[in-house]
């Protein structure tokens, strides 16, 4: 078994501006290197044998961050971990989204939630594979994602039970997953404290 702690990246410009981000590669602001350094911290009191990270370099330097908080090498990306592909919608809000999209009406390059899980579940199951524990020691690794991702996982995990409507996937939240096996199990599901009106970052 290995435990799997997934960690959303830091605030980025367009986080704030309520803008989808997707694939674009947008680089974290102020709050969002704070967030990675306040996630570092609290991360601290556990033992980690490694961290991963998606390519995108909000997700990038949040991993540097809070492997330098660690003492741990620099961070491996791989690329099965990039947010979610939100096509011609990314850049938007939401108003804008709704606007050019109505409900029903199809996005071009948008990416289902199925094949987002049909890419990021497989290199889960090669982080697992390449740090599972022996005997009764359990090996711990980072993740550090998107919320697009997170909240996929957490659907899969949960068989569409959660998230629920007030758990929001925040900048810096950490989700708690053991992969057993063959499996991905949620064991805890990070902070929900934010408010109902900053949604938007789930999937950013």
């Amino acid at each position: 078994m290995t435990r799997l702690s997934l960690v959303r990246h830091g605030q980025t410009d367009w986080n704030l501006h309520k803008r989808i981000q997707g694939s674009t590669d947008i680089p974290l602001n102020s709050t969002g290197r704070a967030e990675a350094a306040e996630a570092g911290a609290r991360l601290a009191a556990r033992d980690w044998d490694a961290v991963v990270t998606s390519p995108l370099v909000r997700a990038d330097e949040t991993a540097r961050i809070i492997a330098g908080e660690l003492g741990l090498p620099r961070p491996r990306a791989i690329p099965a971990l990039t947010e979610r592909h939100h096509g011609e919608i990314e850049g938007l809000t939401f108003a804008e989204r709704k606007e050019r999209f109505p409900d029903g009406v199809p996005v071009p390059g948008l990416e289902s939630r199925q094949q987002v899980l049909d890419r990021v579940l497989p290199a889960l199951a090669l982080i697992a594979a390449e740090h599972e524990g022996t005997g009764n020691h359990e090996n711990a690794v980072l993740v550090v994602c998107h919320g697009g991702v997170i909240g996929t996982l957490v659907r899969h995990a949960t068989g569409g039970e959660r998230p629920r409507h007030d758990e929001l996937i925040a900048n810096g939240s950490i989700h708690d997953f053991r992969w057993e096996d063959g499996r991905l199990i949620l064991e805890h599901f990070g902070s929900s404290e934010r408010r109902l009106d900053e949604a938007f970052h789930t999937i950013a």
